[in-house]
């Protein structure tokens, strides 16, 4: 497996689930995102994870996600297939696939609901990692939904594994980000997942960042890391605020997020990527005008900005 960061070192959306006026998986609709994401010039996409709604869809309709990105991305992006059930065995199942699809990286949070030893999380995260042998892997450690931290010495333990690659950090400590960089050494690729901080993450030295409103409004996250990079961090700081103001005012919706931010993707865009899957929240008429605020306050960020 390939050491180098580069393939890992920048902005990765996580993919939202494309579905059709039927609610169904639509083909056509991941690979008309997909090319709009190639487009836009992300270094990658994240695949089948909460913002894939992954726990609300079987096995069979995530790997015709998976499926249609990497037929789109043609090899233009790195992808990372998120491939956690809440059982191994169907977990092993999404693995295989991933890799035989010539994934760069698979990953996966913790079991979920039953609150296991750190030996059995071991376990199960290395049974995923033993399905696709050939693949690089990258623990979620997103505690505040997971129910489960990834201490040090269960990272220490993952670390044993070889193709144990990377961590996407979702939790809210930006001090999480530099411990498992500290101990993970010069290889090891560290993800922030806060979007809110993803200045602070770059700070703690992340080598790039994994987010959930980056699909609708990625220039912005892209201009944080350039600037960033430049050590513009006046002005990377100034976007951040900008992008952390309109995921405030997105969530004050009577709809989930997601579902705000898909139909905002079709205002901006006139991609229509259908709502979220129950029982996740829908938008309700009223939403609309904070919707079409949302829209416009990313439109005129990334004209002041972009």
């Amino acid at each position: 497996m390939e050491k180098s960061k580069a393939k890992y070192q920048g902005i990765i959306p996580a993919f939202y689930a494309c579905y059709d006026k039927e609610g169904r998986v639509s083909a056509e609709k991941v690979e008309e995102l997909t090319a709009h994401l190639v487009e836009k010039g992300v270094k990658g996409l994240y695949v089948g994870g909460s913002s894939g709604e992954c726990i609300y869809q079987d096995v069979e309709e995530r790997k015709l996600t998976l499926e249609h990105v990497m037929k789109a991305a043609a090899g233009k992006l790195t992808v990372i297939a998120h491939v956690a059930c809440n059982n191994t065995r169907d977990s092993r199942e999404l693995a295989a696939h991933a890799e035989g699809l010539g994934v760069d990286a698979i990953a996966a949070i913790p079991p979920i609901y039953f609150h296991l030893p750190e030996y059995a999380i071991a376990q199960y995260w290395n049974d995923i990692s033993d399905a696709a042998p050939n693949t690089d892997f990258v623990i979620y450690n997103i505690p505040q939904l997971a129910g489960v931290a990834l201490t040090l010495p269960l990272f220490k333990e993952m670390k044993k594994n070889p193709r144990v690659r990377a961590v996407k950090n979702s939790s809210v400590p930006v001090t999480d980000i530099q411990s498992f960089r500290m101990e993970g050494g010069d290889d090891f690729v560290v993800f922030n997942g806060p979007d809110e901080q993803l200045v602070s993450g770059l700070a703690m030295g992340a080598d790039g960042g994994i987010g959930g409103t980056y699909g609708v409004m990625p220039e912005l996250y892209m201009k944080i890391m350039e600037r960033y990079q430049a050590g513009d961090m006046k002005t990377a700081m100034e976007v951040q605020d900008e992008a952390t103001a309109i995921i405030y005012a997105m969530c004050a919706c009577h709809g989930n997020l997601y579902a705000v931010m898909k139909e905002i993707l079709k205002i901006r865009t006139g991609i229509d990527i259908g709502t979220v899957r129950r029982p996740m929240p829908c938008l309700v008429p009223e939403d609309m005008p904070q919707v079409e605020k949302c829209a416009g306050m990313i439109d005129a960020a990334i004209k002041k900005y972009c």
